[in-house]
């Protein structure tokens, strides 16, 4: 119940001001439809702005004041489920979810790919936090995609965790060194699983 009230108070406001809003950062609503490769080209700038933007804020809301004001309502699931990807203090859904307009204010698409971009978003927050590695997955085809298992281990070690910031890739991560003691325990659960 606690996500339906904060999902009410964040994104109903925010649908009521998106309509002026889209357009001013200059996204349209006409003909002519975007072809299938500037829909791609725009959605892969997107994920990277996304990606890199949101790294930056969640470490941020992983110092003390932001964890202890902000964010350690979302880390109350230990064990993400889907259903966890948008529980949060009301301001963390507003603060995360940030990053996902600013790549289409900086490279202006149609409205829907705009829309698809939302959907691709919320997919992604949810298959982070379903707690499963699914075999067809076809984000698994995806390089350097974080995914469930990656996320889990940032939820696994909690308030204490400076590791695994990245929303959708890890290369921020991995160039940060955020992802050593996630890479420390794969590496360590492999020798163990191959030394039984």
């Amino acid at each position: 119940m606690d996500t339906m009230a904060i999902l009410l108070v964040t994104i109903v406001p925010l649908h009521l001001v998106s309509y002026p809003t889209v357009k001013m950062a200059g996204i349209r609503t006409g003909l002519p439809l975007p072809s299938m490769w500037e829909t791609v080209a725009q959605l892969v700038v997107y994920c990277l702005v996304d990606d890199y933007l949101g790294y930056w804020i969640h470490r941020l809301l992983h110092t003390k004041w932001g964890y202890d004001n902000i964010h350690h309502v979302h880390h109350e699931y230990t064990a993400p489920i889907a259903f966890a990807a948008p529980y949060g203090h009301w301001s963390d859904v507003i603060i995360l979810g940030a990053p996902s307009f600013a790549g289409p204010a900086i490279v202006p698409c149609h409205i829907t790919t705009f829309w698809l971009w939302l959907v691709i978003r919320q997919l992604e927050a949810i298959d982070a936090h379903s707690g499963f590695k699914f075999p067809f997955n076809p984000t698994n085809l995806i390089p350097f995609y974080g995914g469930a298992e990656y996320h889990d281990y940032h939820h696994y070690v909690g308030e204490k965790t400076q590791s695994n910031f990245s929303s959708l890739f890890t290369f921020c991560d991995y160039l940060h060194g955020t992802d050593k003691g996630y890479r420390y325990q794969k590496e360590w659960m492999v020798k163990v699983y191959h030394h039984n």
